[in-house]
Parts: C-alpha cells; sequence; structure tokens
C-alpha cells in the first residue's frame, strides 16, 4: 500500500517507499551514474508522490557528507582578508553550507593542520602561500574538491585569483608619465603570489624608460610594517614608493608626514586594494574585487562538491579584472584606468 502523502516528507520515507538506501535516493535525484535508470525512476516517482523535496542536510546525511567547507587563509588579521572572507562565507552560506576558517600563520605545522581540516569538510579552498604545491595536490588527489585563491595554479585545481602584472605595469607607467625615475617596491615578492606579481609588473615596466628600481621586502603588510620601513626608504630619497597594499602604503604616508615631506610634492605614495581608508587618505592604488573572488571560490567549490562524475570538467582558471584609481597621492584628481 502506498504511503500517504505528508506536508514534510523525509528522504528515510522515500527510501522507504522505493525501496532503497536514503543514499541511493540522494544519487538518484542527483542523476548520478551509481544508480541504475529504473531505480533513479522508482525514486522519482516515489518523491513526487510524498511531494519531497531534498534539502541540503539530508543530501549530506545520506551521502555522509559535513554541509560545510573550508577556507585556508595565512592570516584574519586585516582588512583585504576581511572583505574576501565576507565574500566567501555570504556565498557559502547561501549555498546551505557553513564555513570551517583556518589561518596557518604561527602554526608550526600548517601542513598538518590543513590535511586535518580536509578531513572534516566536503571541499576545501586554499588561499595564498599557505601550503606548498605538494600538499594541494595530495589532498586533490583524495577527491576531495579543492579551489584555490589568490595564489598559482596547481594541475587538475580550479584558480581564481585578481590580475597583478599587468596592473602594476599600468600603474608604473602612470608614475613616468609624471617623472618619477626612482622607485622604490615596499613588499616581499617571496611571502605572496600577489605581492610577486606587482613586483615583476614594475620590472618589466621600468628597464626601457631608464628609471631605478629598488626592493624593499619590509617585515609584513600592515600600517606598523610601513612605518617600521619607512626610514630605510625615505633615506634613499626615492620619487615614488609603489606599496604591496593599502595598509603598508598608509604607513608609509604617516612616516612621510613625520619626517617633513609632502606627498606627492617631494614624494609620491601608491598602494593596492582600495580599501576604504584609502579613499579617504588619498591614495592612489589599484582597485581589485576583494569580496568577489572570496564569493568566486565559494561558488565553484560548491559546484565540485555537487557535481556527479559525467559532469567533470577540466580544471578551471579565471583572473579578475584589477583597475588603477588616481589620486592626490600622485598630484593628480581621482581617475580610473582598466
Amino acid at each position: 500500500m502506498a504511503m500517504k502523502a505528508l506536508s514534510k516528507a523525509t528522504i528515510y520515507q522515500v527510501a522507504q517507499l522505493a525501496g532503497v538506501s536514503i543514499a541511493t535516493v540522494s544519487r538518484a535525484l542527483r542523476d548520478s551514474e551509481l544508480v541504475t535508470p529504473e531505480t533513479r525512476e522508482r525514486v522519482r516517482a516515489a518523491a513526487q508522490e510524498l511531494q519531497f523535496t531534498p534539502s541540503r542536510p539530508a543530501r549530506s546525511l545520506a551521502e555522509g557528507r559535513h554541509a560545510a567547507n573550508g577556507i585556508v587563509f595565512p592570516d584574519l588579521v586585516g582588512p583585504y582578508y576581511a572583505e574576501v572572507v565576507l565574500g566567501y562565507e555570504a556565498t557559502a552560506a547561501a549555498l546551505g553550507s557553513s564555513v570551517l576558517i583556518l589561518a596557518t600563520n604561527g602554526r608550526r605545522d600548517p601542513a598538518a593542520a590543513v590535511r586535518e581540516l580536509a578531513g572534516r569538510v566536503d571541499g576545501l579552498t586554499v588561499m595564498g602561500r599557505t601550503v606548498d604545491d605538494e600538499v594541494v595536490a595530495g589532498i586533490a588527489s583524495t577527491g576531495l574538491p579543492v579551489v584555490l585563491l589568490a595564489r598559482d595554479p596547481v594541475d587538475g585545481v580550479d584558480t581564481v585569483r585578481a590580475g597583478n602584472t599587468n596592473t602594476a605595469r599600468a600603474l608604473a607607467e602612470h608614475l613616468l608619465e609624471h617623472g618619477h625615475r626612482t622607485i622604490t617596491f615596499l613588499g616581499d615578492p617571496d611571502d605572496s603570489p600577489d605581492v610577486a606579481g606587482r613586483y615583476a609588473g614594475l620590472k618589466a615596466a621600468l628597464p626601457s624608460k631608464k628609471a631605478r628600481l629598488t626592493l624593499v621586502r619590509g617585515n609584513g603588510l600592515d600600517l606598523d610594517a610601513g612605518c617600521a620601513a619607512a626610514p630605510e626608504i625615505l633615506a634613499s630619497e626615492p620619487d615614488a614608493v609603489v606599496c604591496a597594499n593599502d595598509e603598508v602604503a598608509l604607513g608609509v604616508l604617516l612616516a612621510a608626514e613625520e619626517a617633513g615631506l609632502r606627498v606627492p610634492e617631494d614624494l609620491a605614495v601608491t598602494g593596492w586594494d582600495d580599501l576604504l581608508a584609502a579613499r579617504f587618505a588619498g591614495l592612489t592604488t589599484v582597485r581589485q574585487p576583494m569580496r568577489e573572488l572570496g564569493a568566486t571560490a565559494a561558488r565553484w567549490l560548491d559546484k565540485r562538491i555537487n557535481e556527479s562524475p559525467s559532469e567533470r570538467t577540466a580544471a578551471r582558471r579565471r583572473i579578475l579584472a584589477t583597475e588603477v584609481v588616481t589620486r592626490r597621492s600622485c598630484g593628480v584628481h581621482e581617475e580610473v584606468h582598466p
């Protein structure tokens, strides 16, 4: 005898009516190739009779999943990471997943921590140089969906980044057009793929213009790091300082003011990110879509988690557009240059 339809049917009731397990119900409703056409049809008929609508928790329970994904950051300090997290978490929540966040900064064994997190989630996003490529490849080889964020690609793994090198070239051209020839870059290319791309763009643009580029690595990417590195930079009397991000640039601006220098008359300063504070400070910078970086990674990971074997495609690569925003720290009114 058929079961009477309920207002809120459960996956267990569908399984009972169809004579299969709850895992089979979940796979059948996703058109998994692991279920025969006859069984898929029987499950669909049972679901229709019971007016059953599958929920994310029900699917997770049936498939032995966690209804959560993980994201690995180098650090969680500062507005850049906060913006990326906001974009990622909001999108994951809208898609029905909770998010477990791991910061590797200060951990004695980051690789072990990332592997442990991978065992507790349905998919993993890895940001920046938090762990080596071998760790990423090893996790991906287990079948766990992985997306890379703001780091160089790894074979077979989806990667989403913001543009760095070409936009840094455009920023360099802007400085050159305004007569700057002695330029210092503040940031460590070895610490971040993003910073490495920005430095590479400057290096590519300057030699043909007979400009001199000096690298000062500094110690971090926050305001204090900018303040601490400023005396070394200012002692060499550059025309312009290109900073790896806005926080560092704001530190340089403060130090230059304390040293009695006028910006931009004595020194041009630029940043990267276009934080709200940069706008108030009149800082020339590069605007990047921080929330969209996080949101894109979350969408891609959710798609990988829920796709069937027949839906799997080759690893995707995407570079989100960035743009130079010139303000008074370079002696001009605000303009945007894609």
